[in-house]
């Protein structure tokens, strides 16, 4: 029997056994609104599979790379109930950054490929960087915090200068 009928023949379980627990303990797994995510993810993961089966073709990881990740991303949101979509949007960028590095990794390295994957990094990188300031402000209210940053200066200058 070959790998792929068994693979196949697999999955159709899975499911058929996802939707059957649905029906019988309504259940809402196994439906098209919480696994969307795994048509990006399962591709993702068949090319990643294909090139480390046979070694050739590391242009395939590219694709790879990008699906897989973003199918992992689509699928954390969706099991976070998009509550992280505000945090975790910078990650989508580096997903393009994935696929290139590993074509750079596992091919013929190429330095050339190195530079958008060093700019997507950057820009992701950033990115989750500003959201982390701008949560941390907001949480401090940062109405407040530019009055209690003069306040604290002016309080440093006094006590220099009475020191003096």
């Amino acid at each position: 029997m070959k790998k792929s009928n068994m693979t196949f023949g697999i999955v159709l379980i899975l499911i058929g056994l996802g939707s059957l627990i649905n029906r019988i303990f309504f259940i809402d797994i196994i439906s098209f609104k919480n696994l969307w995510p795994l048509f990006l993810l399962i591709p993702g993961i068949m090319f990643e599979v294909r090139y480390f089966e046979t070694r050739k073709d590391p242009g395939i990881l590219v694709p790879g790379g990008i699906l897989t990740t973003l199918g992992v991303l689509f699928l954390l949101e969706n099991l976070t109930n998009w509550q992280l979509k505000q945090y975790i949007w910078p990650l989508y960028p580096l997903s393009v950054a994935v696929g290139l590095f590993q074509l750079y990794w596992f091919g013929n390295r190429e330095r050339g490929l190195l530079i958008p994957v060093f700019i997507l990094t950057l820009v992701s990188t950033i990115s989750l960087i500003n959201q982390l300031f701008s949560q941390v402000f907001y949480w401090m209210n940062y109405k407040i915090i530019f009055p209690i940053i003069l306040i604290a200066i002016g309080l440093y200058i006094l006590f220099n200068e009475w020191k003096r």
